[in-house]
């Protein structure tokens, strides 16, 4: 009895901590995960298939809730669609936290579309989207580094200036 309380004392910080590591970090980081979003057409905002989460594209908000718009390049700068692009990636962690309820699940994020609302012409895409990507390696170290595809879109829903959508690997 003696040592399954050792061993139990020993392992349970430990898996406290992995836990609470992912929360401990965004604190560390002054981050607070906004309200999750309806989806705006028929679909939902993720689904889970075994140890993968599909994530649908979801765009920028500002700290009132609304939508951060216009075309980058045109009517935002490449920074303020750099700063678009870590909102979104606020956006969809509150989706992830909400399917699967903690995000010390996240095993890695695996793959991400970067869409880009701007004009023809335009090719800073990758740097636009780097908001996300530099956001997911800040909160998850190696495990936030991923396979990612950055592209120019003439056109997105409700003019926001970037959608993004990923597929992360999580804990069963």
């Amino acid at each position: 009895m003696k040592k399954l309380l050792v061993l139990l004392a020993m392992v349970l910080p430990t898996t406290l901590l992995a836990q609470n590591e992912v929360e401990l970090k965004l604190k560390e980081l002054g981050i607070t995960l906004p309200a999750t979003q309806k989806p705006i057409a028929n679909y939902v905002k993720a689904v889970r298939s075994g140890n993968l989460v599909f994530l649908a594209g979801h765009g920028p908000s500002n700290p009132d809730g609304s939508d951060i718009t216009g075309k980058v390049g045109k009517d935002l700068t490449i920074k303020q669609g750099y700063e678009a692009a870590r909102s979104t990636g606020l956006n969809l962690l509150a989706s992830l936290k909400a399917e699967i309820g903690d995000l010390s699940k996240v095993k890695r994020i695996v793959k991400v579309l970067g869409m880009v609302n701007c004009e023809t012409g335009f090719t800073e895409q990758p740097q636009v989207i780097n908001g996300f990507s530099d956001l997911m390696v800040a909160i998850f170290g190696e495990k936030g580094k991923h396979a990612r595809s950055a592209v120019g879109m003439i056109a997105l829903p409700k003019n926001i200036a970037v959608e993004i959508e990923m597929v992360v690997e999580v804990e069963n």
